[in-house]
């Protein structure tokens, strides 16, 4: 009697394997009468679509569209032109936000303030205070975010591509280069030092000296170095027809700087805009003053700042307002001097460092007979030589042609030099 026990528990722990002929029973089981033509059938309907699918050569997940077979191009045309077109408004408030009924404040120009709700096409983390928003005609419901209004020809003035022109190129000007990395560099890249000292990096630079010196030039150079933004002003650019169109193109200009992380904001030629106020006798107020008085409240106003660098570069500073000079707006004046005796003969290494020259060019004896001339002169001087070089069909500069230069540009343009001129007013 136990041996037949064991043999039912040894049968049970292995069982025999099934034969086809109990597979075969088991696949009918729960089968209807058509179930198997039906899988066959639906078989054949995902090859057939996968087929045309393959035909029509686009995935729907590829584009996001439909095939072009089943485009409606007249209806969606005509659900354009019955969308109503958005209205500009500015969102001011948001009240109880992050809840489920958060409200908006929005103000529409010109006709009113609601208090709305959101469209079904944002979600309440699109949406901030102070921000631009498209609403519809009739619930005035929030529809889409806008980025801010910035004119764009205030944005055509950032400076996409870098410069070509490092501080090797910048000759003579070793103590004004210092003088600026300090200023721009140093509190980019070692921000801790002024944290530990306590003080403000400086955060002005105005560059000042006789035209052709290098002060643009040596802009060009920072722009290159670092990675930070930097957005190139021409002084007269913001001189406008319409009264307060200047002073509104400045404030974008700063808004525009303080979205980017570090930026530099040079203005060039800052005379045209910056000349200290004065009354003309007619009773009429100057533009040219508002627009000043705005770049003055900027640089230091009632709002900080930020992370922004400004650099000034002018031929006249005996022209600029007091406000606009004062420490803390400008902390820093370099003054970018005529080149002396080593600096010139830099200069000339400099500009004939891509030209063809014979090796025994003595740039010491040229450098010499250049005196009180700036980097501009010796460059034209280099520019000449190379003329007289093609004029006698030669394919190298001799020393003959940089003195007969000399002669040219330096004594014989003299009377265009503006460098007298600014040492008379400055």
């Amino acid at each position: 009697m136990p041996t037949d026990i064991e043999d039912e528990i040894r049968d049970e722990k292995n069982p025999p394997p099934l034969d086809e002929d109990d597979i075969a029973l088991l696949k009918t089981y729960g089968l209807g009468p058509y179930s198997t033509s039906i899988k066959k059938a639906e078989k054949d309907v995902k090859e057939m679509a996968k087929r045309i699918n393959d035909l029509c050569g686009i995935k729907e997940s590829d584009t996001g569209l439909a095939a072009p077979s089943q485009w409606d191009l007249v209806s969606d045309k005509q659900m354009m032109q019955e969308e109503q077109p958005l209205q500009v408004a500015r969102c001011t408030k948001i009240i109880n936000p992050n809840t489920e009924d958060a409200k908006y404040v929005i103000n529409v120009k010109q006709i009113a303030k609601f208090v709305v709700g959101l469209g079904d096409k944002v979600s309440p983390t699109d949406i901030e205070e102070g921000m631009r928003v498209g609403v519809d005609r009739n619930k005035y419901q929030i529809q889409i975010p806008l980025p801010p209004k910035i004119d764009p020809s205030v944005t055509m003035m950032t400076v996409e591509e870098k410069p070509d022109v490092t501080y090797n190129d910048v000759g003579g000007c070793k103590e004004q280069i210092e003088k600026m990395r300090e200023v721009v560099e140093l509190p980019m890249l070692h921000p801790e030092k002024f944290v530990k000292l306590g003080i403000d990096p400086p955060k002005g630079v105005l560059c000042y000296g006789p035209p052709g010196t290098g002060k643009t030039l040596l802009a060009r150079a920072v722009a290159n170095r670092t990675d930070a933004c930097f957005i190139r002003v021409i002084g007269s650019e913001l001189v406008q027809k319409y009264v307060g169109e200047g002073a509104r193109m400045v404030r974008e200009l700063f808004q525009m700087a303080r979205s980017k992380k570090a930026c530099i904001v040079f203005f060039d030629e800052v005379d045209a805009i910056g000349g200290a106020r004065f009354d003309d006798g007619a009773g009429g107020d100057n533009e040219v003053q508002r627009t000043m008085l705005e770049i003055v409240n900027q640089l230091d106003g009632f709002d900080a700042r930020g992370n922004i660098k400004v650099l000034m570069a002018t031929n006249r500073p005996d022209t600029l307002d007091p406000a606009l000079l004062r420490p803390g707006r400008l902390d820093r004046k370099v003054e970018f001097g005529l080149p002396d005796m080593e600096s010139r003969t830099q200069i000339f290494k400099i500009h004939t460092r891509t030209m063809n020259c014979e090796r025994d060019v003595r740039f010491e004896l040229l450098a010499r007979l250049c005196p009180n001339s700036t980097g501009a002169d010796i460059r034209s001087v280099c520019t000449e030589a190379g003329m007289y070089a093609i004029r006698a069909r030669r394919k190298t500069v001799t020393e003959k042609d940089f003195l007969d230069a000399v002669n040219k540009v330096i004594k014989g343009y003299q009377k265009f030099s503006a460098t007298p001129k600014y040492m008379v007013y400055n």
